[in-house]
């Protein structure tokens, strides 16, 4: 039996009359108050939505993109006013700043140990939860129409889109024989990648054209013009 599509299970689930057709302004409704939903309104813990939705950025952000512009591109939002959150949070001993290793003048921004603490009070847990209810199949489902539509949006645009290490086009998996552990990098930083940072997102993200398993996997003409790397701003650098 194949599997219902996606957007009928959503028609009978949330459409006020059971029909198995919605239209499309309706169905992007439904997603934007999801959204709305799960960030909560007023403060919990203390916190604005802006704030929480800073934490949980920096949480799941790569080293390469734990910075305030990375912040603002990925939340749609203004450096001036991603900068006010960060602030915030570091006063408040949730995030800590660190020179860049990779230059010494821009600033990344990590986690301390009361911001992993606080993450535990999250609203947005609550949608997780919801998440975690679905079954596999529809995970699945939903995962590959959301990034679709986000990658959709981004290109009306102009926007680059974020995403993980093993779809990305700089992504690079040396292995000089099938027994050998598999040793990832990233093409464009010329660093090593664990396989904690395989599921972290990261800014300079470029869409693979399939999969790459290594680098003879993609061909010169594949490989995406070397952009300017988005964790040397000048805003990153005076933050």
């Amino acid at each position: 039996m194949t599997a219902e599509p996606l957007v009928k299970k959503v028609s009978k689930r949330y459409h006020p009359l059971g029909l198995t057709m919605i239209s499309n302004r309706a169905l992007a409704e439904i997603v934007a108050h999801l959204g709305r939903v799960a960030y909560c309104d007023g403060f919990v813990a203390g916190l604005s939505s802006a704030q929480w939705a800073a934490l949980r950025y920096f949480f799941r952000a790569n080293r390469f993109s734990r910075t305030v512009s990375a912040f603002a591109d990925f939340h749609a939002t203004t450096r001036g006013t991603a900068s006010q959150t960060v602030k915030s949070l570091v006063s408040r001993g949730y995030l800590k700043r660190t020179r860049s290793r990779r230059d010494g003048r821009s600033i990344t921004l990590d986690l301390t140990d009361a911001g992993l603490a606080i993450l535990a009070e999250d609203p947005f847990e609550a949608l997780v939860g919801a998440v975690g209810h679905l079954p596999a199949e529809a995970r699945i489902d939903l995962a590959t129409t959301l990034d679709a539509m986000m990658k959709e949006v981004a290109r009306q645009r102009g926007k680059r889109p974020f995403g993980t290490c093993d779809a990305c086009a700089y992504f690079a998996a040396d292995r000089a024989e099938p027994a050998q552990e598999c040793r990832c990098r990233c093409r464009l930083m010329e660093e090593p990648i664990s396989a904690e940072e395989m599921a972290q997102v990261c800014v300079n993200y470029v869409p693979a054209l399939g999969f790459v398993g290594d680098d003879a996997a993609v061909g010169a003409a594949e490989r995406p013009a070397q952009p300017r790397l988005r964790d040397d701003r000048p805003d990153d650098r005076s933050y």
